[in-house]
Formats: C-alpha cells, sequence, structure tokens
C-alpha cells in the first residue's frame, strides 16, 4: 500500500504501532548500555555496546519513517536504564538479565513478524525486513554470551575494537583510575621545581638580607622568571628532540623494510623471540603484522626504541606545563615578601613554602606508586633542609660581607 492511501484511521494504527516499535527499540539502546557499563568482562561490555548502537540505529529507522508519515516526534518514555534500571536486573545480576533479553529479542522478531503481515505500509515493511534479520542475529550473539563464547562466535559478528578494551581493561585494573597524562607530571616535577630553587634563593637573601623584602621580592622573582623560562624551554626542546627521534627512525625502519622485507620480519621475529615466544609463533605473528607494512613500521620502532607515537609528549603542552607550573611553586615562597619584612616575613615564608613542599609531595603520588603522606613528608624534610642550609649560608655571607 502506497504511503499516499494511508490515510484516516488505517494511517493512525500504522503510526501507533510504529511509535510503540521506536519505544521498543529506544527501551533495548538504554538497556544494553546499561548492562555494558555494568559489565565487568570487556569483551562482552563491548559487544552489548555494539547490540545498543544497533538498537539505536533501529529507533532512527522508525523515527525517520513516523517523520515521513506526518506523525508527531516520539518522546521515550521509559527510564534512563531501560529494563535494566529494575531492582530484579540489578539482583539478578548479568547472566539473568542477558537470558531476559534473549527472551525480548525473540518477542520482538515475532511481533515484527506479526507486523509484516498486517501494517500495509511498504517502506515500513522494508524496514522490518532489516530489523528482523539484524534481531535475529542479537539473539544469537545473546545466546552466546550466555553460553561463554563470546570469544568466537560474537566477535565474528561484531568486530571488536582491540584499542578500546584495552583501554576498558586496564581502567578496570587501574581500580578506575584514568592513566596520569604526561603534562600531570611536567607540571608536578615543574611546580617541585620551582618551589625548591626560589625557596632556596629566598631563604639565603633572607638570612643575608635579615627578611628585608626589596631584596627578597628582587632575587625571587628574577629566579621565578628565569626558572620558569629554563623549564619551559627544556621542556620543549626535550619533547620535540624525542619526537624528532621517533620520527627519524620511523623513516629508517619505513625504508629499511621497503629494501628488505624478509630480513624486517625476521627481526621482528627475534625481538618477540626475545621476549619468549616459541620460534614458530614468533614468526608466524611477525608474518602477520608484515602483512601490513605500516604496522610492521610501528612494531619494529616499538621494539627498537621502547616506545610509540602515542605515548611521545607534545612540545608546547610540554613547554606550558614546565614553565606556569614552575613560575606557580617559584611564586609561593615569595608572596609573604609583598605584605611584609624582616623575621616575621621569612617565618610565614618558610610555614607556608613547607605546606606547599608537603602539598607538591603529596600529590607526587599520582604519577608514582608512593602512599601520599610519605612522599609529602619526604617533600617536606628535604624542603626543611634546603631552607635551613641555604639560609645559614645566606647568614654567614651577610656577617662576612660576602654581600
Amino acid at each position: 500500500m502506497a504511503t499516499e492511501e494511508l490515510t484516516g484511521v488505517r494511517l493512525k494504527k500504522v503510526l501507533e504501532a510504529l511509535e510503540a516499535n521506536w519505544q521498543a527499540e529506544m527501551s533495548g539502546y538504554h538497556t544494553y548500555k546499561t548492562i555494558a557499563d555494568r559489565d565487568t568482562d570487556p569483551i562482552r561490555a563491548q559487544v552489548l555496546r555494539h547490540l545498543a548502537a544497533a538498537e539505536l540505529e533501529h529507533a532512527a529507522l522508525w523515527q525517520q519513517r513516523i517523520k515521513q508519515l506526518g506523525g508527531p516526534e516520539p518522546v521515550y518514555k521509559g527510564g534512563p536504564g531501560g529494563d535494566a534500571g529494575s531492582l530484579r536486573s540489578a539482583i539478578g545480576g548479568i547472566p539473568l538479565s542477558l537470558r531476559r533479553l534473549e527472551i525480548d529479542e525473540s518477542r520482538h522478531i515475532a511481533n515484527y513478524g506479526t507486523q509484516l503481515k498486517q501494517l500495509g505500509d511498504e517502506a515500513s515493511i522494508e524496514i522490518l525486513h532489516h530489523v528482523i534479520e539484524d534481531e535475529k542475529q542479537h539473539h544469537r550473539e545473546l545466546g552466546s554470551l550466555l553460553r561463554g563464547h563470546h570469544g568466537r562466535s560474537v566477535i565474528g559478528a561484531h568486530k571488536v575494537d582491540p584499542k578500546a578494551v584495552l583501554e576498558e581493561m586496564l581502567a578496570k585494573r587501574n581500580k578506575g583510575r584514568k592513566q596520569t597524562g604526561s603534562w600531570i607530571g611536567d607540571a608536578i616535577y615543574g611546580v617541585n621545581d620551582g618551589l625548591g630553587a626560589i625557596f632556596g634563593i629566598v631563604s639565603s637573601v633572607s638570612g643575608a638580607t635579615t627578611g628585608e623584602s626589596k631584596y627578597v621580592l628582587l632575587a625571587g622573582l628574577s629566579g621565578m622568571i628565569a626558572s620558569a623560562l629554563s623549564m619551559g624551554s627544556g621542556a620543549y626542546l626535550a619533547a620535540k628532540s624525542t619526537r624528532e627521534i621517533y620520527q627519524a627512525e620511523v623513516a629508517r625502519e619505513r625504508e629499511a623494510i621497503l629494501m628488505n622485507p624478509a630480513e624486517a620480519r625476521e627481526l621482528l621475529g627475534l625481538y618477540y623471540q626475545v621476549k619468549g615466544l616459541p620460534e614458530e609463533d614468533a614468526l608466524h605473528v611477525a608474518d602477520h603484522i608484515g602483512s601490513d607494512p605500516e604496522q610492521m613500521v610501528r612494531a619494529l620502532v616499538s621494539e627498537r626504541i621502547g616506545s610509540s607515537e602515542e605515548a611521545l609528549s607534545k612540545p608546547m603542552v610540554s613547554a606550558l606545563s614546565g614553565a606556569l607550573s614552575t613560575a606557580v611553586g617559584a611564586i609561593i615562597p615569595v608572596i609573604p615578601f609583598f605584605f611584609l619584612s624582616g623575621v616575621t616575613a621569612i617565618i610565614v615564608a618558610a610555614i607556608i613554602s613547607l605546606i606547599a613542599h608537603f602539598a607538591v609531595g603529596a600529590a607526587k603520588s599520582l604519577i608514582t606508586v608512593r602512599s601520599w603522606w610519605s612522599s609529602g613528608l619526604e617533600m617536606t624534610l628535604v624542603g626543611a633542609i634546603e631552607g635551613a642550609v641555604t639560609y645559614g649560608i645566606g647568614i654567614l655571607l651577610g656577617t662576612t660581607g660576602g654581600l
């Protein structure tokens, strides 16, 4: 039946059916997504996310057809977790949730099959044929998940993104903590260097001048600027040099593979044998990687220099984080001398500097395995020794006329 023939009661019934289909697909999308977020198995979770995306695609098809027929924009009436938001699903766990989804998929297939005979709209029937095939595949995949075969049959239906699975597994292994970005490490060490260097300068000048604020500010601010520029330029050049070395190595490996691909595969195979793979397996992996020249280049470079392009720091990011964090750390010991002078300024500067040392030491635990309190105490002790030594040197220089 053509679209223009759908009028009156008939059109209303078709629109009601399509709207119900849209609601069911949206509920399926939210259900799959919620269960995937709860699942601790990263591969199964990714398969469920693929199924969620398929349900959302089906909903878009029904929404488009409703719009073509002049129907109102559908509004989702279910909960944000779909059927997985119910108490029984939460209590039953992943296996029971998957079993219910398998039953729901069979019901959807039966319902869509009935609509093939009753709907009477050619465009909608065309969508039904497409959706039914997908739902049948979903039913098979859910059965495979329930039987624990998702390592074979389901992956064949939906290609699993190894990078996404790896990131998810690492996130779970690290108890949900994201891997610290390299710029965070640059920033923490920048604050550390700035605070340590300028605290030493401020302590020394304070000892020599008995906390005369104008001298301390001159020395402290000059040291802050110099330290920030030095740290920023150093971080930039280091990151840029590392990137250039990596790119040069990539160019050399690409040329070597082009000249002698067999030797490159043998070399990669030897790398894998050194890591513990049996010779036959190592050569098999090398042959497989060698089928993609660019992948071969990345693999050999990674083995040769122990790094990858993703692990390289960005020069400008390193420069900015290094310079700004150094300036932040360096200004801390100087701040009291904007408002105070003499012994009072020295005591206040020492107190806030040692507190800052503890905070920076504790922050270093973000990129190390040490506890925050032990790292903080160690940093505080180092700062106290540094301040005492430089203050004593300043007193010595001041009393002997060294300044």
